[in-house]
């Protein structure tokens, strides 16, 4: 029987004749695999077999007489010498083919996948003669979890017209589907996509195909969707040929039909899910303020942003909205299997600390006016008005020393809704209704309180109102909102209130996720928390520029913050709605204004005390403020020559602070101190316009 030295001496004779292949990386991998162990020479065999395939993709002309030898002499060797102690290694499908890794990849996905086991779908290399200008070449590799070994081609796939799926690492799928029910059932059956689930208790995410307008087109769809309302509320009529061939292939659509976000799915036969998530880029499923510059992108590009949106946040399920809540209800599912004590049985039971499964009615003062709660009891007792501040300081209260200042610079709070969810408490259960109450700072409710006898300085805004007015008289606020009133050291009497009695931390998880996903996708554009305040602010103002396609998935998952915490109240849509009449997210367990309000109230008064701080540590006062964007005059354009700091030349703590946390302050624009005036002046904001064009007020809508 031959030894290693042999065989190994006969392969570099082999290697020196063969000139095309890579000699020295292959005669390497052998050599070091000669002094390990038999298991994991298999495993080193396997890698060099699955090398040589990779190198033979990149080919055009026809495979060298050599190579076929070299191939049957490593499968001899593994034949002779079976490992010990592993499993025998089962070849890979004639037809998958790991594709080689691009060179903005974000990790090893040949390696990956051949962890994960053999493909279920046939795959081949990434197509050459596609330029990705969208993506410049990446300063860094992306680090990026292991693949689930039931999801090896990770959690979705561009669909282009030729038959490409393009996946996450830089992977295509062949994809034969001619239909959209071929295309379903490919997706489940072959194509190896989709998501673990994020919590025990929850489900896995069902795979994500994104269709581009060609491949719309060539299933048979129309390539727009036309009509005289938004695009984003068309749907397809239930005649069109498309939404015939679903339901004859005993499919099902959900409720909003089949529209640039649709699911098509058949009840789910015990553990088995079967789902499928469809977007059409064309239909404007990728909002532009959402996803900037995305639906221009190249395919595997496009695959490249969803793909890294999805492993750091969650497959999208429609608008980034729309993730933001179903992230909230995966991360704290409602439900979990616990064992029936009578019959031993395991059943679907509560889940503590989510929302559950039944929608509860608010209590009057935290619902909408047209809401039946509202329209049915006749309630006239007034409403919360906690929302983000759209405050402009009046212009007679501007000193002469404010005013001969060069500059104003706006200050933007990072994700300032995020930062107020941290261990944020809030409501579980139903609202109890309370006269004359105690006020107690730890228990989420809405309080009917008199503030108006609070006098505070008229150059901030007042911290109960959303537009800085002093409060007239009595009126429902939030928790956090009465809480502050109190800290500032007035006396609060609650008039009477609407309390819960069960209470938790539901937005923990969801605030943790998504910090981490915010930081780690500033961190591969360049802006890490070690960085000091000046390369901090070299660093946000080259960001963008560094990598399109990461600074999408940035603006992406900012819109999933801010728009998941206004789908705690959806308002009904479309002109035909009456008031008193329910609405389609009324059905919804996580329809929570009270949870919206407890967040916004957060955000606002965090706000206020970082004004206040800063006018006690520097003298200034804020010429306007438009939700988490704030406007100081300043002695030079940059926030270094306005924000507090010590003597060592560290920020002071309790006001504002740069950096890239949630909840610290990036720049949002500077411009002239008379500009502004000018503006404060015809009644607008300048927060609203100091970054350049029209601002959109994050306000949770």
């Amino acid at each position: 029987m031959a030894s290693q030295e042999d065989l190994f001496a006969s392969v570099d004779a082999l290697l020196q004749e063969e000139p095309q292949l890579p000699p020295l990386a292959e005669r390497a991998r052998l050599r070091e695999a000669a002094g390990i162990t038999q298991a994991r020479l298999a495993t080193a065999l396997k890698t060099t077999t699955q090398s040589v395939k990779n190198w033979e993709n990149g080919r055009s002309e026809p495979r060298p007489p050599r190579l076929e030898a070299y191939q049957r002499l490593l499968n001899g060797w593994a034949a002779k010498y079976p490992a010990h102690s592993a499993p025998e290694v089962a070849p890979a499908p004639a037809q998958s083919r790991p594709a080689p890794i691009p060179e903005t990849s974000t990790g090893p996905a040949a390696s990956e996948t051949s962890k994960a086991g053999p493909a279920p779908g046939p795959a081949r290399a990434a197509a050459p003669e596609r330029p990705a200008t969208s993506r410049p070449p990446a300063a860094k590799k992306i680090a990026k979890p292991t693949l689930d070994s039931r999801f090896p081609h990770g959690p979705l796939a561009v669909l282009d017209g030729d038959g490409s799926a393009y996946g996450v690492d830089g992977i295509v799928l062949d994809c034969p589907a001619r239909s959209v029910p071929e295309l379903v059932e490919w997706t489940l059956r072959e194509s190896g996509l989709g998501a673990a689930k994020l919590n025990r208790y929850g489900k896995d995410s069902d795979p994500l195909i994104v269709l581009t307008a060609a491949a719309a087109v060539k299933l048979g769809l129309p390539e727009r969707l036309e009509g005289h309302e938004q695009r984003r509320s068309l749907r397809l009529p239930t005649d069109h040929p498309v939404v015939k061939q679903v339901v004859k292939a005993k499919w099902q659509l959900t409720q909003r039909g089949f529209g640039p976000w649709a699911r098509i799915y058949r009840k789910a036969q015990g553990r088995e899910r079967q789902c499928v998530q469809l977007a059409i880029l064309s239909w404007d499923a990728l909002d532009e303020r959402s996803w900037p510059g995305v639906s221009d992108m190249e395919p595997a590009d496009i695959a490249r942003v969803l793909g890294v949106f999805a492993t750091r946040v969650i497959t999208p399920r429609g608008s980034t909205a729309v993730s933001g809540l179903e992230l909230m209800t995966a991360l704290r599912p409602p439900t979990k299997a616990v064992q029936d004590r009578e019959s031993g049985n395991w059943v679907s039971g509560h889940n503590p600390g989510s929302l559950g499964t039944e929608p509860m009615d608010p209590a009057p003062p935290e619902a909408t006016p047209e809401h039946p709660v509202v329209v049915n009891s006749g309630w006239t007792g007034g409403f919360l008005n906690e929302e983000a501040y759209q405050w402009v300081r009046p212009v007679d209260l501007l000193s002469d020393e404010e005013c001969t200042l060069p500059f104003a610079v706006g200050l933007d709070l990072n994700t300032a809704f995020l930062a107020a969810a941290a261990r944020l408490v809030v409501g579980l259960s139903a609202p109890d209704h309370f006269h004359t109450p105690k006020f107690n700072p730890k228990i989420p409710g809405s309080w009917l309180v008199d503030l108006s006898h609070i006098d505070l300085d008229p150059r901030l805004p007042s911290p109960f109102t959303p537009d800085g007015s002093r409060p007239t008289g009595p009126a429902w606020y939030q928790t956090h909102t009465v809480a502050y009133a109190q800290e500032l050291g007035y006396n609060v009497a609650p008039i009477e209130a609407y309390l819960r009695r069960e209470t938790g931390a539901y937005l923990d998880p969801w605030h943790d996720r998504l910090k981490t996903a915010y930081l780690d996708t500033l961190a591969d554009l360049g802006v890490t928390k070690d960085l000091d305040d000046h390369q901090f602010l070299a660093a946000m103002a080259r960001h963008k520029q560094a990598d399109p396609a990461m600074a999408a998935v940035l603006a992406a998952i900012k819109a999933t913050v801010k728009g998941g915490v206004g789908k705690l109240r959806e308002r009904p849509q479309g002109k035909h709605y009456k008031e008193g009449e329910t609405w389609p997210a009324l059905k919804r367990p996580t329809w929570r204004p009270d949870i919206r309000a407890a967040v916004i109230s957060k955000a606002r008064v965090n706000m206020h005390r970082k004004l206040t701080n800063m006018a006690k540590m520097t003298g200034l006062f804020p010429l306007a403020v438009l939700s988490d964007c704030v406007v100081y005059p300043s002695p030079g354009e940059s926030p270094l020559d306005c924000l507090p700091y010590a003597a060592s030349g560290k920020p002071q703590p309790g006001g504002f602070r740069l950096g890239p946390t949630p909840g610290l302050a990036k720049l949002e624009g500077v411009q002239s101190m008379l500009w502004a005036v000018d503006l404060m002046e015809q009644g607008l904001n300048p927060a609203r316009h100091i970054k350049g064009g029209d601002a959109v007020l994050d306000e949770g809508e």
